[in-house]
Formats: structure tokens, C-alpha cells, sequence
């Protein structure tokens, strides 16, 4: 095959004219003598229609997924003394959330197959000052929601997901957004749909947690009649343009996933014959397909992942990425509580998981390409 860049890019949806459009049309005006980017009925509409698309009762619209897990510990009364269990194999911020309101962060093990925190070592991490359970839906897999719903009916500790991944997906045909006591979304530039770079929105069936989460956001102002400022809060909010911009985005949310989604597919038969590679489960209907990450089997070969992405690179032109390393490997976690015991799955997948440039407008001959890339690579390392 002829060599040529695959790129790893940065954006991972779709920015088409009806995007650029929607900004256009919220600047124009507030380029007017008149001009104000206030009031935001946008955010409104944004709000209602990713509730809906989502399966929630309730959204609230924030400037991140990290911000989102932020408000959630801090409605949750999260500090000093508690314990939050997640993923090792995960963004920091998941972790994070916990740690900055003073909690220990507890990792539990994933699951084999499919990456995911895995609900019986869960189990096996809960003590009497668990407050709450952020999993992860990695790479656009739906977490084992029942068993994780059977956790906190027995315990009472709240289900916060992380459902950065998850814009589109689905857990046994159906969204996710309502399920635990909220989910939090990421609309960052790689995700499947992003509104201007950075977004994010927590989802809940929760009237009251939906609001405590609102009040926070905005400094914590109800609006009414009067303008009062009824808790300590901040300001998460997502900007005009990037509500406009977000029904633009939501509007074509499926077909992008449905493109990733088709894309993986055929990358997982393209794939099929290298015995080296393990590829990823799951990528059926039901998958949001935000990352295809495949493990190399370094029980099979003499070379690291990170020794097979550099050849990728140098000899190829093929773009990967590392998602991700294990959260606690990060210097900020040399300050922080935490427990990492009890997590030979996770380690030994970090050690061999990453993802490969597929995207929702990827040519279908750079696919194939890819797969050879990786199959001479291999040969070469081998």
C-alpha cells in the first residue's frame, strides 16, 4: 500500500455550515447597537431537547463534564472523611471530583472484556463511609447499569455516571441519561458532538437534585420575581453561541454515531486476523462509538504499545492515542488519598490499550490501510 497520514484529529464529530450558521446568527445579533448575549432562551431549549434525546426528566447544561462530576460531589454534601469509588482507567477528572471536596478516591477493578468498572469490585471496596460510585461508560460502552442500580438499592450510595463517552448511547435499547441519580456529559472537541471546543450537561430523573444542580452552576441564583442567591455557588455555565451551536450538533448527534458506529464495525473485521491485536466488545447499536480502543496482546509479542504507536507514526504516518493512563499515575495523585489496591485488570490493560484514528467521516480506504499499517508493524516488532 502506498504510505500516507492517517491523522489522529483533534475534533471528533461533525462541524458542518448549519453549525458555523447557528454561531453566526448569535453573534450577528449581538453585534447590533442593541446587542447582548444575554438572555439565554437557547440554553432552555438546549436543556429540554438533551433531556429528551438522553431519556432524562431533567438537564442541566454546564461548561463540562469535569464540572459537572464537580457539582454532583458538591450537591451530594461530598468532603473530608468520605469515600468515592471509580475507575483506575479513566480521565482524571472522574477521580478528581472526589478528591477536591476532600474525599479519598477508592479505584476498584474493571471488567475484562469490556473495560468497564466492574459492579462485584465495587462491591468489594464499600465501607461504611462510601458516599458515592462514579462509573465510567468507557469509550461509549454502556456500564452493567442493573447491577449497578442493584448496588444502590442495597446500600443507598448514589450512582454518579460518568457519561463523558456516552451522547447517543444506548443500555439494552434505551438512553442512559436517567438512570443513577445523574449522568455527566462531555461535548469537548473529540467527543461525538461538541459545542465550541468545551460543554458539558448533568442529567437526572431528580427534580430537586436537577435544581440544587442549577443554583450551583449560576453562583446560586434562583430567578423569580426577585433575584436571590440561596447557596454558595459558581459560574459553569455554557455561553449563547455554544447553546446555538448545541441544537445544531444534538440535531445530527445520531448520524454521527451511526458513521463511527459503522466504521468500527468494519475495522473490528478488518482487523479480525491479527492475533496480536484484542479487539474492543460491544460496538453493536447500542454503542455511542466515541473511541475504537484496541489492546495488543503484549503476552504475544517482545514490544510495548508504546513501542508499536511510535513505529505506527515514524514508518506509517498513523496517528493513535492513549486512552488512558491509569488516573493514579498522574503527579497530582502524589497529594491525593487514595486506594489502588486490588487492580491487576486495569494495570495490565493500561499497559496495552489504545485507540486508532477512526472518526465519522474517515474513508473506508483509510480503514484498510490502518489494519495493514498494523499488521506489518507487528511482523516488524515481532
Amino acid at each position: 500500500m502506498n504510505i500516507h497520514p492517517v491523522p489522529f484529529k483533534a475534533m471528533g464529530g461533525l462541524y458542518e455550515q448549519d453549525d458555523v450558521d447557528a454561531a453566526m446568527r448569535v453573534i450577528s445579533s449581538a453585534a447590533t447597537p442593541e446587542g447582548t448575549f444575554f438572555p439565554l432562551p437557547e440554553e432552555t431549549d438546549f436543556q429540554n431537547a438533551f433531556a429528551q434525546h438522553e431519556g432524562a426528566k431533567h438537564a442541566v447544561a454546564v461548561n463540562s463534564c469535569g464540572t459537572g462530576l464537580d457539582l454532583c460531589m458538591m450537591v451530594l454534601g461530598i468532603g473530608p472523611g468520605d469515600e468515592v469509588i471509580t475507575t483506575p482507567l479513566t480521565f482524571v477528572c472522574s477521580a478528581t471530583c472526589a478528591a477536591a471536596r476532600g474525599a479519598k478516591v477508592v479505584f476498584a477493578d474493571i471488567d475484562q472484556a469490556t473495560m468497564n468498572l466492574h459492579p462485584e469490585k465495587v462491591r468489594a471496596k464499600i465501607t461504611d463511609r462510601t458516599r458515592a460510585i462514579i462509573p465510567v461508560h468507557y469509550t461509549g460502552l454502556a456500564c452493567d447499569l442493573d447491577a449497578f442500580d442493584e448496588i444502590s438499592r442495597e446500600t443507598g450510595i448514589p450512582i454518579i455516571y460518568d457519561a463523558a463517552h456516552m451522547p447517543g448511547g444506548l443500555y439494552e435499547g434505551k438512553p442512559v441519561g436517567g438512570r443513577g441519580k445523574a449522568s455527566c456529559y462531555s461535548f469537548q472537541s473529540n467527543k461525538n458532538m461538541t459545542t465550541l471546543g468545551e460543554g458539558g450537561a448533568v442529567t437526572t430523573d431528580d427534580p430537586d437534585f436537577a435544581e440544587q444542580v442549577r443554583q450551583r452552576k449560576t453562583f446560586g441564583y434562583v430567578y423569580g420575581p426577585t433575584l436571590r442567591v440561596v447557596t454558595v455557588g459558581f459560574n459553569y455555565r455554557m455561553t449563547k453561541p455554544q447553546y446555538a451551536v448545541g441544537l445544531t450538533q444534538l440535531a445530527k448527534l445520531d448520524r454521527v454515531v451511526a458513521e463511527r458506529r459503522e466504521r468500527m464495525l468494519k475495522m473490528n473485521d478488518l482487523l479480525s486476523d491479527i492475533d496480536e491485536i484484542i479487539r474492543p466488545v460491544g460496538h453493536g447499536p447500542n454503542h455511542a462509538s466515541h473511541m475504537y480502543a484496541v489492546r495488543l496482546d503484549t503476552d504475544k509479542v517482545g514490544c510495548s504499545e508504546a513501542d508499536l504507536r511510535k513505529h505506527l507514526q515514524e514508518t506509517y504516518q498513523v496517528g493513535t492515542s492513549k486512552c488512558y493512563p491509569l488516573a493514579w499515575s498522574w503527579e497530582a495523585f502524589e497529594k491525593i488519598d487514595y486506594d489502588k489496591s486490588d487492580c491487576p485488570i486495569a494495570e495490565k490493560a493500561c499497559e496495552q490499550v489504545f485507540q486508532l484514528p477512526i472518526f465519522p467521516d474517515t474513508p473506508y480506504e483509510d480503514l484498510e490501510y490502518v489494519a495493514w499499517a498494523l499488521r506489518e508493524a507487528i511482523a516488524a516488532l515481532k
